[in-house]
C-alpha cells in the first residue's frame, strides 16, 4: 500500500511521485496545470518534478516525445520509490552543460545527430517535423573495461531510445582490428571523412528494412523472390 500524495507530512517531490502514480498512471499524459492544480500554493513544483528524473523516473517532454504537445508531459515509467524512509531527497545530478561546452560538442560532432545523421532543423522523412540537436551523456567501455560518460550529440527523436544505451569501444575497437587490410583502408576513408557515401541500392534496403512485414513481402513479390 503506497502513501497518500495528499499526506502534507512527505516532501514535495515525494507526493508528486505518488500523484504521478495515483493520478496518472504510467504511459500517460499530463499537463503543468493539472499538476500545479493538484498542488495549489506549492512553490516550485515543477522543479521538484524534474527532480524525481535523477532517480531514474522518466518523464518526457516533446523533445523526447515527438507526438506531446509543447504543453503536455508523458509519465513513461517510475524509478526508484523515493517516498520510503532512509531515502535522499535530493540525488547527486551530473553538472549542467554550459552553453559553450555545448557548441563545442555539436560542432564536433558535424552539427548532426550522431545516431541519424539528421540536422537542425531538417525535417524527418515524411514529415513536417524538424529535428533539434541535443547532448546526451553516454556510457563508454574503454579498453580495459573502464566506463565512463561522454557528450555525444543527438536528435530529440533518437534521445528517446537511446536513454540507456552504452557505447562498447573496446569491441569497436577489436572489430575494427579484425578486418582485412582492404577494409581496414576503407573504414580509414569513412572515418578521416566522417561520412560514408552510401549507393542507391542501399538506400532503398535502409528504407526496405524499416517496412512492416506485408510491405517487406510485396517488395520481395515485385523483386521475383518466393
Amino acid at each position: 500500500m503506497l502513501p497518500s500524495w495528499e499526506d502534507p507530512n512527505l516532501g514535495t517531490m515525494k507526493r508528486v511521485a505518488l500523484w504521478l502514480i495515483a493520478e496518472v498512471g504510467e504511459g500517460n499524459e499530463f499537463t503543468k496545470e493539472q499538476m500545479r492544480a493538484a498542488f495549489p500554493g506549492v512553490s516550485q513544483i515543477d522543479r521538484r518534478m524534474r527532480d524525481l528524473r535523477s532517480f531514474g523516473w522518466r518523464i518526457d517532454t516533446n523533445r523526447e516525445d515527438p507526438l506531446l504537445t509543447s504543453a503536455q508531459q508523458r509519465f513513461v515509467t517510475r524509478g526508484q520509490p523515493v517516498w520510503e524512509k532512509g531515502m535522499p531527497s535530493r540525488s547527486k545530478s551530473a553538472p549542467a552543460i554550459g552553453a559553450v561546452r555545448r557548441r563545442e560538442v555539436i560542432s564536433g560532432d558535424s552539427n548532426m545527430c550522431r545516431s541519424c545523421g539528421i540536422t537542425p532543423g531538417q525535417f524527418y522523412a515524411g514529415t513536417f517535423e524538424g529535428a533539434q540537436l541535443d547532448i546526451a551523456r553516454r556510457e563508454v567501455v574503454l579498453p580495459g573495461g573502464v566506463t565512463e560518460k561522454q557528450l555525444v550529440t543527438e536528435c530529440n527523436r533518437c534521445r528517446v531510445g537511446a536513454k540507456e544505451l552504452t557505447a562498447d569501444l573496446s569491441a569497436v575497437i577489436d572489430r575494427a582490428g579484425a578486418l582485412s587490410p582492404d577494409d581496414r583502408e576503407l573504414l580509414a576513408g569513412w572515418v578521416d571523412a566522417d561520412e560514408r557515401p552510401f549507393s542507391a541500392a542501399e538506400r532503398v534496403w535502409a528504407e526496405y528494412r524499416a517496412l512492416p512485414a506485408d510491405a517487406r513481402a510485396s517488395l520481395r513479390e515485385f523483386l521475383g523472390l518466393a
